[in-house]
């Protein structure tokens, strides 16, 4: 019984960002949070067009909040804006630009899509990303298309910092997959190496240091005793 209260409340979670997220529009929101307190539910959306998002005057955060009491049943919630500063590193925003341009412009432009956005993700600092295309691209049959560059790793501990994101372009020979991976400047890397002058400096003392040689131990023999 509790399973099945648990599955439906993530159910509802899902239903609840998943309209935001369309009645919003694409290409305005990364994430969608929600957060219980004791006085109602806390609704943060991020996302890199602040104005578009609240209205003039907040019209459409009220408008929002008065849809998710009546259709949603929640008692008190409260909509919070948290504004992106740095769009070229999320990876969800890259994903749904690239979509929108696969819609306004076609597939047939998917390569000046994919290595325009590439390039701007890259020329922002970025350490690494990778643009992932699958439909039918440019013919009618299916296919997948990679771009990519910089350092991104896919295993270890390295890999949960990544920020991996997935979007949809419906155009019209069909639906073509969109995955975007990013890899921002500011992730903290376990296996990185800062090489400084303090580094330097300590390599440079242990390598010119005298190595001692050691010298061999006699080999005692012991006496056989005389029976």
């Amino acid at each position: 019984m509790e399973e099945r209260n648990i599955v439906k409340f993530k159910k509802e979670e899902f239903a609840i960002k998943e309209y935001i997220k369309e009645s919003l529009g694409k290409g305005k929101i990364s994430k969608v949070k929600i957060a219980y307190t004791p006085v109602g539910e806390k609704i943060i959306i991020s996302t890199n067009k602040p104005g578009l998002i609240i209205g003039r005057g907040g019209e459409k955060i009220m408008e929002l909040t008065a849809i998710l009491k009546t259709k949603f049943k929640l008692e008190n919630p409260h909509v919070e804006i948290d504004e992106i500063t740095e769009p070229e590193f999320d990876a969800q925003i890259n994903a749904d630009e690239i979509a929108l341009s696969l819609e306004r412009f076609g597939p047939l432009k998917f390569k000046v899509v994919a290595y325009r956005t590439l390039q701007k993700i890259i020329n922002a600092g970025a350490l690494g990303t990778e643009i992932r295309l699958s439909g039918k691209l440019p013919g009618s049959r299916a296919k997948s298309w990679r771009f990519a560059q910089g350092y991104l790793k896919k295993t270890g501990d390295s890999a949960k910092v990544v920020d991996r994101a997935q979007a949809r372009a419906q155009t019209k020979p069909g639906t073509v997959g969109v995955k975007v991976s990013i890899l921002s400047p500011h992730a903290i890397l376990k296996d990185k190496i800062n090489i400084d002058e303090k580094l330097l400096q300590t390599l440079k003392t242990n390598f010119e240091a005298p190595i001692k040689e050691e010298k061999p131990k006699k080999k005692i023999k012991k006496l056989k005793s005389k029976k």
